[in-house]
């Protein structure tokens, strides 16, 4: 892959974090992994605000629906409102199996939804997935010039 692949995980859970981080590592992609702990936060980094105006923008968002402050469906909304944004794959990565948020999260054109298994190995093979097919397969749009 020519350049690095940058990945913005939007979760509160520090542990949820780690693993993704080992995660990743262990796949061997060229990648930098960016974490917003809430909605609030995510927003920042995409709109390059305050403490962010020199974050990258990320090929690839990971989204956590069940946070403080700003939640994943509320993020997920703006960022598909906003032009500037609308064009990044964001795929829900979260615990919740609620038929209604599967179905809410699609309407709100979400890229994919992943269930967060409990196990360890599950969620680092689930992340592994996640990666070799939004960084292996598919192919993402070429940054523009910011």
């Amino acid at each position: 892959m020519g350049h690095l692949i940058e990945i913005l995980l939007v979760d509160d859970n520090p542990a949820d974090i780690r693993i993704m981080q080992e995660a990743l590592r262990d796949a061997r992609v060229a990648n930098r992994l960016h974490a917003a702990r809430d909605g609030v936060e995510c927003m920042a980094f995409l709109r390059k605000e305050g403490a962010y105006k020199d974050a990258p923008r990320p090929d690839l968002i990971l989204l956590d629906l069940n946070m403080p402050r700003k939640g994943g469906l509320e993020v997920l909304a703006e960022v598909k409102a906003d032009p500037d944004l609308r064009g990044i794959p964001t795929v829900v990565l979260t615990s919740s199996k609620e038929e209604g948020d599967v179905a809410r999260s699609y309407e709100l054109q979400a890229n994919g939804y992943v269930v967060k298994p409990v196990d360890l190995d599950d969620f680092i093979e689930v992340v592994g997935g996640i990666e070799e097919f939004w960084v292996g397969v598919v192919k993402l749009p070429k940054k523009a010039k910011a």
